[in-house]
């Protein structure tokens, strides 16, 4: 998954997530700080939202069932691990994968995952904080082989 992808994801899925949360394009448009014409254009498949769109989305509106069934359930951490290509660095409380999750490996007090919609991993503590996100598989294996050293 790259910003290319979740631009043009994101894009597609605008106008079922502004009804979703019951916006009209004008209220849409100015949560997002997009002139109602933008966003009709984004809508209609004329364009595509810009990253900071998709950034603002993701963060506003992160408890949409349409972008939890896009990008699984913390759209945010999605968000981040392709805008820095990796997080490495604890963050946040998460769930511990009980939905979005498949375990991959567990050693110790860390555990390996992959998100089962976007596909990227992460490493998590047994406390449920997430540790490190990446979508390379192999950089997510040596960061968790390191780990449970």
């Amino acid at each position: 998954m790259d910003k290319a992808f979740l631009i043009e994801q994101v894009s597609l899925k605008m106008k079922l997530i502004r009804v979703e949360f019951d916006y009209n394009q004008s209220r849409m448009a100015a949560v997002l700080g997009l002139s109602k014409k933008t966003l009709v254009q984004i809508e209609k498949g004329r364009t595509q939202a810009g990253w900071t769109t998709v950034v603002a989305v993701c963060a506003l509106f992160r408890d949409s069932d349409i972008l939890k069934s896009l990008l699984g359930e913390d759209p945010l951490e999605v968000i981040e691990t392709v805008a820095h290509d990796y997080i490495d660095r604890r963050k946040g409380k998460t769930l511990g994968g009980k939905v979005w999750w498949h375990t991959i490996d567990q050693s110790g007090s860390f555990t390996l995952q992959q998100n089962v919609i976007s596909q990227h991993y992460r490493i998590i503590d047994e406390h449920h904080y997430r540790w490190f996100s990446s979508f390379d598989q192999n950089e997510a294996k040596e960061r968790y082989e390191e780990m449970t050293r």
